[in-house]
């Protein structure tokens, strides 16, 4: 079989391997809205406590990073953010959910970034490397063949 042959094949099956080693899982439910974090708690909110619509997810992941926009890393986007009456915004929202309302409480600021998050780059480098080490092993394994110093 034809070196270069050899070369892409181990390539592509070391891919996966990078991409599953970086995948991971966020420590809790949250929900982002204009910048604040609210961490999602179990307590329920009733329909007719609920103020205005605050916001909505406009961008859902379940891999951990940073994204911009009114993320989620738990709900759907197009979930709908609410006030809730009595409780200001800086404090608590309440998030629809398939179970009705939920209460999220205002963690702190979110630090938001680009829709690509650092891990896909990281991917894509870790891969990169290893394409590149397997390049260089052939590169050196070939001329020493031609050389004749390589033994098997």
């Amino acid at each position: 079989m034809n070196w270069y042959v050899k070369i892409w094949l181990i390539s592509l099956l070391l891919l996966p391997v990078c991409s599953s080693i970086a995948a991971a899982s966020w420590a809790y439910s949250f929900v982002v809205n204009d910048g604040k974090i609210y961490v999602m708690s179990e307590d329920r909110v009733e329909a007719s406590t609920l103020g205005d619509v605050v916001g909505k997810v406009t961008y859902y992941s379940d891999r951990e990073g940073t994204y911009s926009g009114n993320f989620s890393n738990a709900y759907p986007k197009g979930t709908q953010y609410y006030a809730v009456k009595g409780i200001a915004t800086e404090t608590a929202i309440a998030v629809e959910t398939t179970e009705g309302y939920l209460l999220a409480q205002y963690e702190g600021e979110y630090g938001g970034g680009a829709h690509t998050p650092w891990q896909v780059i990281k991917d894509w480098i870790a891969a990169g490397l290893i394409l590149l080490i397997v390049v260089c092993v052939a590169v050196v394994v070939r001329k020493k063949m031609k050389d004749g110093s390589y033994r098997h």
